[in-house]
């Protein structure tokens, strides 16, 4: 079973890691910055820091669920690929957001993407299982026929 899902546990711990880094970050800035919590709003600079690792996480349990979806039910080695290119986009926003709001778009758009693909992908495996499993329909088998 663990040599199934090693790929997908790997991307899950690097997709923490990112997560704690981005969390430093608003530390860094709310001490660079003097502001303290709760405070949310400061200078410029301190909100789009913020706001970056605010969106990543609240995108980070619909990346993880579609991340592990897609790598039971279709391909581990895929879904792994996809979600190193989520992570990587995922910093990318980060780092453009940081600098200016403008610079967030490509990698937020890139990262939408990744994430509809995993979508797709989940929504297929789950199909094939259901199908080959409750009706007897192997759609690979169909395929290659």
């Amino acid at each position: 079973m663990l040599d199934q899902i090693h790929w997908l546990a790997a991307v899950t711990v690097l997709g923490v890691l990112e997560q704690a880094y981005f969390f430093l970050q608003v530390i860094y800035a709310r001490r660079l910055f003097g502001i303290s919590p709760p405070k949310t709003s400061g200078p410029p600079e301190f909100e789009r820091i913020f706001r970056a690792q605010v969106n990543s996480s609240e995108y980070f349990p619909i990346f993880l669920a579609l991340l592990w979806q897609a790598g039971l039910f279709f391909h581990q080695g895929l879904a792994a690929a996809l979600g190193l290119l989520y992570l990587c986009a995922r910093y990318c926003y980060f780092m453009g957001y940081k600098a200016s709001s403008s610079e967030r778009l490509a990698p937020i758009y890139f990262s939408a993407g990744v994430l509809w693909i995993l979508i797709a992908v989940s929504a297929l495996g789950i199909l094939h299982f259901f199908l080959s499993h409750y009706v007897g329909l192997n759609i690979l088998q169909l395929l290659t026929a």
